[in-house]
């Protein structure tokens, strides 16, 4: 690439108030880059629809099931981790493509299984696609977006997350009902929850469709030395009035300015044992937003409704409307995460959550009576579910992510951000591996853990996260 190092800087307004021309094309790009955000939600959450069928059908006990269900977790830290550079080398679109590919993969593989082996390898192999995803999709989305719109559309990503997660389980209730409601009965030669794992072709075809109809990322064309396509690509989504060379150099100053942290940058100067504070802030807030046990709500739910006598139709119906006021949360998130600020939203979901599961833990504490829960408990237990996910929802699932893209200093924060999710990906794991197991030692207990999580987050981010609303990224340190 040419050096430009003598040429004068833009002005800081050039492309910054741009006003693009065919606004609804840029949202038409960025929502079909969201697509992966939708696949992340809904190859997450699908598993809910087959996880008892799979237990009769390869005859495993929870130990082993939980392993089947978590495994595809160990694929999403490996994309994860390798998703940016792959795309540093090859572009955002073709990583696109590659996340297309497997995610269709994936879904004819754990629809056609030939052992439990092989589903749960199929698994690891989508969770792989997921963790691309996570990666991609925000990266080319904020790379794309024009600056005076780049909060709004950065926000499609989250929001095609939680829309997947809702239409998964809309899709596996449909399938039951065709199914005379039993996951292992047989429509077409598959059993229901065959067909629950395989639909996921659809939107994984959409998707890899919709990859070919947009333009690479221009920062990463100006990095390859594609400076005249950049130029395009840069007029296409910021409009024609926009000093076109400006925005190049502008684009080439960001990216010489940038630090190219590495592990060894967290840890405190002159130790190689002893990780900054604001890293283990960081870990905290990823650990937390597990701990609370939220995955089991979406990978579990109707297997829990299943345990204390709801019928897997109802069970399924629950999950999504479980799915739905996860949309609504999140929607409330987004709008009030730049009015009362990070630190309050957290406060208030973290006390909402820890009083909703504690309700649930009384609930499920009730003898069942003929394989059911008693009327009053059963009740509170539905309702309480709903009001957990909700306060996760407009809370924790939204604002984890807005602190960690902005706490850390800019010389640490590709490393630190690296971490935290890691730390995120591996508390996942643990509470999706270890549910079944603890569900049927006492799921009561099961509960009042998560309980204490969720109560334990309250003085940690009294005494540790400071507010980062309003903040230049500058400021943090």
């Amino acid at each position: 690439m040419t050096s430009t190092e003598s040429a004068p800087p833009p002005p800081p307004s050039e492309g910054r108030a741009a006003h693009p021309d065919h606004l609804g094309h840029v949202i038409f790009i960025t929502a079909s880059a969201a697509m992966g955000g939708f696949l992340f939600g809904y190859d997450s959450s699908v598993i809910n629809g087959a996880v008892e069928a799979i237990r009769h059908r390869y005859d495993i006990g929870s130990g082993t099931l939980a392993q089947v269900i978590a495994i595809a977790l160990i694929g999403c830290a490996i994309g994860a981790a390798t998703a940016g550079r792959i795309a540093d080398r090859i572009g955002r679109i073709r990583c696109m493509q590659i996340a297309a590919v497997l995610f269709t993969v994936s879904a004819v593989g754990s629809a056609l299984p030939f052992a439990l082996w092989d589903l749960a390898f199929w698994r690891i192999v989508g969770g792989f696609a997921i963790g691309m995803a996570s990666v991609i999709g925000p990266a080319y989305i904020a790379e794309v977006a024009p600056a005076a719109y780049r909060g709004r559309l950065g926000s499609f990503q989250q929001a095609a997350i939680v829309i997947g997660i809702a239409i998964s389980q809309l899709v596996n209730y449909g399938i039951l009902q065709l199914a005379d409601g039993d996951q292992r009965g047989k429509i077409g030669g598959l059993e229901a929850w065959q067909w629950m794992l395989g639909v996921m072709v659809v939107p994984a075809l959409l998707y890899g469709l919709l990859s070919f109809a947009i333009p690479e990322s221009p920062r990463f064309l100006i990095s390859v030395g594609k400076t005249e396509k950049a130029k395009e690509v840069l007029a296409e989504v910021e409009g024609k009035g926009v000093n076109l060379d400006h925005r190049v150099e502008e684009i080439k100053q960001a990216m010489r300015r940038e630090h190219k942290s590495t592990f060894w940058d967290l840890f405190v100067t002159g130790s190689r044992f002893k990780l900054l504070p604001i890293v283990w802030v960081g870990i905290g807030l990823s650990v937390f937003q597990q701990l609370v046990g939220i995955n089991v709500a979406f990978y579990y739910s109707a297997t829990l409704w299943q345990s204390v006598g709801i019928d897997p139709s109802s069970s399924f119906f629950y999950s999504f409307t479980t799915s739905i006021i996860n949309i609504v949360g999140t929607v409330i998130a987004m709008v009030l995460v730049d009015r009362v600020g990070r630190r309050p939203l957290a406060l208030v979901g973290s006390a909402g959550m820890a009083i909703a599961l504690a309700f649930e833990a009384w609930a499920f504490s009730a003898d069942l009576v003929d394989g059911k829960l008693p009327e009053t408990q059963g009740v509170v237990a539905l309702v309480a579910a709903h009001v957990f996910v909700l306060f996760f929802a407009l809370s924790w699932g939204v604002v984890v992510w807005v602190f960690l893209g902005e706490m850390f200093p800019n010389k640490i924060r590709a490393a630190a951000l690296g971490v935290a999710a890691s730390a995120q990906w591996i508390a996942n794991w643990a509470i999706t591996a270890s549910f079944p197991s603890l569900a049927d030692w006492n799921l009561s207990g099961t509960y009042v853990i998560y309980t204490v999580f969720a109560v334990l987050s309250i003085p940690f981010v009294l005494r540790y996260v400071k507010e980062t609303k309003g903040k230049a990224l500058e400021e943090m340190g």
